[in-house]
């Protein structure tokens, strides 16, 4: 699994163009007797693992692995498993979740045939994470979420050391959504702003007091936040302009506040435009929402954690914090419950940490051995759907 990592490393491919990666995994799948469907858009795929006998309905156990890469340069020159491809870099960990789960597969495949297998198991090789609002809807549309009972991913984090695990119960990550705001008025003479719209000072108002207007419509809890990244309006000193627009994101903790914003923006700003008889509208492009781990899920990768690797000692579970970034695992929880972990993969030596999305960032391989115990621990012992 080290040397699939590190070929994958070597050839990362982006969202949705993840075609060689797809071909290998299928290769390795087939070879140890698995039959896996590649999804319609012929990048990822999916394989079940059906012990014989096991009743029609039987819930399904999940794992998912993202496999697409970023578009950023790969700076570790000192490795020979280096980026091939200018532009192009694994530099979020997709290609250790991928090895996570074909390694799972593999292990899982000679428990099937020597009868250890006793729940039916669905492995899950996602295209396009990286791409908003996520590869998950190309599953979900291909029926990937269709008879799964609970699913569970791993996600690198470069803050946990290699042989832990960081858990959270609740929302581990936010959701991120993106909006431009749009204002249009007849334009004219800055002379006689009284005669027009005038476009600037109604983007500008709206600009200072839309993000405080929503924030006190949401309960504080949800940590809904609005912040403008763009403005643009008029191209003159003297000419009142007929457009101007805002742009920016909508960052949010709790899923019930990502529901909500959409509507309770379009409601503030059809009153607050009146004011400056403004017309507007509003491109709210949702991005994906928070994922939100259940308890119990959260319960199973604990025990099955401490008991895989508790007798080896020190701690092998910690409590990790919630990140603002998004991951479109969350849309598979929207139609089971499960939980995504934070895989250790700093080195004990390290001191500095390697973030993600960053050229230089690497892992200590370990981690995917760590990997493919838990989920193997899951599926045979552990998980309950």
């Amino acid at each position: 699994m080290i040397a699939f990592r590190r070929d994958l490393h070597r050839h990362p491919e982006l969202g949705r163009q993840e075609f060689r990666t797809t071909g290998l995994l299928c290769d390795r799948l087939v070879a140890a007797g698995l039959a896996p469907r590649v999804l319609p858009g012929g990048t990822g795929l999916i394989v079940d693992l059906v012990p014989p006998g096991t009743p029609d309905g039987t819930p399904l156990l999940a794992f998912r692995a993202d496999i697409d890469a970023l578009p950023i340069d790969d700076a570790k020159s000192e490795v020979p498993y280096r980026s091939t491809v200018p532009g192009r870099a694994h530099a979020c960990g997709h290609d250790v979740h991928t090895s996570v789960v074909l390694g799972t597969a593999l292990v899982l495949a000679d428990a099937l045939r020597e009868g250890r297998l006793r729940q039916p198991v669905r492995l899950i090789f996602q295209p396009a994470e990286e791409v908003m609002p996520g590869g998950a809807l190309d599953v979900i549309a291909a029926g990937g979420m269709d008879g799964v009972g609970r699913i569970f991913a791993v996600h690198c984090d470069p803050k946990v050391l290699v042989g832990r695990v960081g858990l959270r119960t609740g929302a581990i990550t936010s959701a991120c959504d993106a909006l431009v705001l749009s204002l249009d008025g007849p334009g004219g003479h800055t002379a006689r702003p009284h005669l027009t719209t005038d476009l600037v000072t109604a983007i500008g108002r709206l600009a200072a007091d839309l993000p405080g207007a929503l924030a006190r419509r949401m309960d504080p809890r949800w940590g809904v936040s609005l912040v403008w990244g763009r403005i643009t309006a008029g191209s003159a000193p003297n000419v009142i302009p007929q457009h101007a627009e805002l742009e920016g994101t909508v960052r949010c903790l709790e899923l019930a506040g990502w529901r909500e914003a959409p509507d309770v923006l379009h409601e503030l700003l059809s009153k607050m435009a009146e004011i400056h008889r403004a017309k507007w509208s509003l491109d709210y492009r949702r991005g994906v929402p928070p994922v939100v781990n259940e308890a119990e899920s959260i319960s199973q990768l604990e025990t099955a954690m401490k008991r895989q690797f508790g007798s080896r000692g020190g701690e092998v579970v910690e409590e990790t914090e919630q990140s603002l970034g998004g991951e479109d695992f969350s849309w598979y929880l929207e139609h089971a419950p499960g939980a995504l972990a934070r895989l250790g993969v700093r080195a004990p030596h390290e001191t500095a940490v390697r973030d993600l999305h960053q050229g230089r960032f690497d892992v200590d391989e370990r981690a995917i051995g760590i990997g493919v115990e838990l989920f193997v621990s899951l599926a045979l012992e552990h998980a309950r759907t």
